[in-house]
């Protein structure tokens, strides 16, 4: 009988060759497997396209309510400084007219509120600014909805939503950015 070496009996190699095939495997499992999240911005729902002129209708100053965002995040309602933290409460009376004031809106489906900001506006400003007017609208919606239905706006059908939001339609208009500090 030979005898066998030590150094034959051991054999340093490690077959590697499924190592390749098990990493491959494995990146494939995580590709499918893995959830990308997508980023989400503030959901706008843009008018059509049309090729046709736009009707352009005279619209009472009454019924715009003009907010401007100036370079150094200021804001301008309707031609008067104002402090944020007033945005929403003064859109909601702007929108509903409770005491039918003469120079705010006619009715809440004639409203229109007209953002325009600068293109030096800080975007926390923008966005703070954009969700105040967005909430006063919520805020309509909900008390709207307890005085018809006894129930938060969340909690109704689609139907009963639909229809308060007939009655108070969201009009944000956004105007194109001026030029950094032109107002």
């Amino acid at each position: 009988m030979a005898r066998t070496r030590t150094r034959d009996r051991m054999n340093n190699e490690v077959n590697a060759g499924s190592m390749a095939d098990i990493a491959f495997l494995l990146l494939i499992f995580f590709l499918v497997t893995t959830t990308i999240l997508e980023d989400k911005g503030i959901l706008v729902r843009l008018p059509p396209w049309s090729d046709e002129e736009p009707d352009i209708a005279k619209l009472k100053t009454r019924n715009v309510y003009s907010v401007l965002v100036n370079a150094q995040n200021q804001l301008l309602v309707r031609g008067d400084l104002k402090d944020i933290r007033d945005l929403r409460k003064d859109t909601k009376d702007f929108i509903v007219n409770p005491e039918r004031r003469e120079d705010l809106s006619e009715s809440p489906t004639k409203a229109i509120i007209s953002l325009k900001n600068d293109r030096g506006t800080s975007y926390e400003t923008y966005l703070e600014v954009y969700n105040e007017l967005r909430a006063a609208y919520n805020e309509i919606w909900d008390t709207e909805s307890r005085k018809q239905y006894g129930v938060d706006y969340e909690g109704l059908p689609i139907a009963n939503k639909r229809a308060i939001r007939a009655d108070f339609p969201m009009i944000i208009s956004e105007a194109e950015p001026t030029n950094f500090g032109e107002e």
